[in-house]
């Protein structure tokens, strides 16, 4: 088991072809930007204060060697889907402050996530919904106690489990992207480096 003090946060990050297919890119472009967004909310995690560790859990070689590049450590599932993937990345930590942060936040900003993380206090989980309301963007525990329910509509799932909602705004946090209108709120917020790099190479 790892000990690391202040927050670990366990990212998990699809790549390849199946990364990101709901967003209505040619696939190279969706590939990248995949990857692109992944880095940008890796990035923002690692420059975080009071993060301690991030870890990102992915089975694509090329994320996993950009995560590294980054300052990320990174673990392979060795299973498909995404509990499967938050549960390798949660093995091998002990008990102690931890969240699952989905990597799809490209406009994250480190004050945002900070502030998310100042008010996981017990009782329970933090849950921060994404900007729509119903889906889960973290999941965050002073315990490390997390009773993930990530996936389509897992919002609700959450609350049910225990987990108590965060009402403040925190706009770079909640906007995940999924379509390519989640792309434009998230560009009107400022996405990171990476995706701006993708979306400046791609073709119009």
């Amino acid at each position: 088991m790892t000990h690391v003090s202040g927050w670990r946060i366990v990212v998990p990050v699809k790549g390849g072809d199946e990364a990101k297919s709901r967003l209505a890119l040619p696939p190279p472009t969706r590939r990248s930007l995949a990857l692109a967004m992944a880095l940008d909310s890796l990035a923002a995690c690692v420059a975080t204060p009071g993060v301690g560790l991030v870890v990102c859990v992915s089975d694509d070689v090329q994320v996993l060697h950009a995560a590294r590049a980054i300052g990320a450590v990174t673990v392979s599932p060795g299973r498909p889907g995404l509990a499967q993937a938050i549960d390798a990345g949660l093995a091998g930590l002990d008990r102690g402050p931890t969240a699952v942060l989905l990597g799809d936040v490209p406009a994250l900003r480190p004050a945002d996530l900070a502030l998310a993380l100042a008010e996981a206090q017990p009782p329970g989980p933090l849950l921060v919904t994404d900007a729509e309301g119903s889906g889960s963007v973290l999941l965050a525990d002073t315990e490390g106690r997390l009773p993930h329910r990530f996936g389509p509509g897992s919002a609700a799932r959450h609350l049910a489990a225990g987990a108590r909602a965060l009402p403040a705004p925190v706009p770079s946090l909640r906007r995940d992207v999924d379509t390519v209108d989640d792309l434009t709120d998230a560009l009107d917020l400022g996405v990171g480096p990476h995706t701006r790099g993708v979306l400046a190479d791609s073709p119009r």
